[in-house]
């Protein structure tokens, strides 16, 4: 076998004819492997999209989530503001209730005094009137 006396220099020919410094077959690799990177670069620019895609999505839930949260909090901050509310009510007419019973019983009290009153005085009229 011949050896090339340009080969040992390190020196090639490719397809074109063309002096090469690099071997054909690992000027072949290299081309390959730079088409497999590109290729590469382009999928993972793919799912980069993607991935922002997703992202942008489970943003826009994340801040619905957290309106309807807030929601769901002013409504029971408000329902548990009426129950208050109602509470304070149901206790400002108890006490409304209990002042009137109060209110009635001294009216009872004065109605049966006051009757009392007028009946010792229709005695003392009838009285009155029998002696003269």
């Amino acid at each position: 076998m011949a050896t090339d006396p340009l080969a040992e220099a390190g020196f090639y020919f490719d397809e074109l004819n063309k002096l090469r410094v690099l071997e054909p077959d690992v000027s072949q690799k290299t081309s390959e492997l730079k088409e497999e990177c590109k290729e590469f670069v382009d999928k993972i620019g793919q799912f980069q999209k993607i991935v922002g895609g997703l992202i942008e999505l489970v943003d826009e839930l994340a801040k619905e989530a957290e309106t309807e949260k807030m929601k769901a909090i002013g409504a029971r901050n408000l329902l548990t503001s009426v129950a208050k509310q109602r509470e304070a009510q149901q206790q400002q007419l108890q006490a409304l209730i209990a002042e009137k019973k109060m209110q009635l019983e001294r009216y009872r009290i004065e109605y049966e005094a006051l009757s009392k009153v007028e009946s010792e005085q229709n005695e003392f009229i009838d009285q009155f009137i029998l002696q003269k």
